[in-house]
């Protein structure tokens, strides 16, 4: 029986009314075969812990972390401060502002102390798999390969217009 990999991706919420949308990334990330590990770690409720996390992160070797979070969504800029490791932050929907609030302050990081910012909910938090994903297929030839697998179905789904081969070359002006 072969051993599970250790996860390569931290996938991090503020709450536990957050994990239906993450479970999203690490669908994702399952579908590439990456190994990931989700916790619910609060940046105001628990900033030693978080702290401590972002430490040992490296260490425990993780190197992509993804951190979602509504509100003041302080979670991916704080863990960004704390780490070199890139971070992907998923804005939550959740207040009467609908995750405006958390993209704004996700996306409004210090110069030096970049978070990766994708779309707000579910979408972003799949994106923010996928984007992990691409990170670690930077270095690794058989998750760059499912990426362009992945990829590839996706192409295959589009319906074209009749007429419209996968390749279509206009007629030239003029000519």
């Amino acid at each position: 029986m072969s051993q599970p990999s250790a996860p390569a991706v931290g996938i991090l919420m503020g709450s536990e009314s957050d994990m239906a949308t993450m479970r999203r990334c690490a669908e994702v990330l399952d579908a590439y075969g990456i190994a990931s590990e989700l916790a619910v770690i609060s940046a105001h409720r628990a900033p030693d812990l978080v702290r401590a996390y972002a430490m040992a992160a490296r260490d425990r070797g993780l190197r992509v972390l993804v951190a979602g979070a509504g509100a003041a969504a302080h979670l991916p800029g704080v863990l960004a401060s704390l780490t070199t490791l890139p971070v992907i932050g998923v804005p939550l929907a959740g207040t009467p502002l609908s995750g405006f609030d958390a993209l704004l302050s996700i996306v409004q990081m210090p110069a030096g102390i970049p978070v990766a910012t994708v779309a707000v909910g579910e979408m972003g938090a799949r994106n923010a798999g996928h984007l992990a994903a691409q990170i670690l297929g930077l270095s690794d030839p058989v998750i760059a390969a499912a990426i362009d697998r992945t990829r590839a179905a996706m192409r295959e789904k589009v319906q074209l217009p009749e007429g419209f081969s996968r390749v279509h070359h206009p007629a030239s002006p003029g000519g």
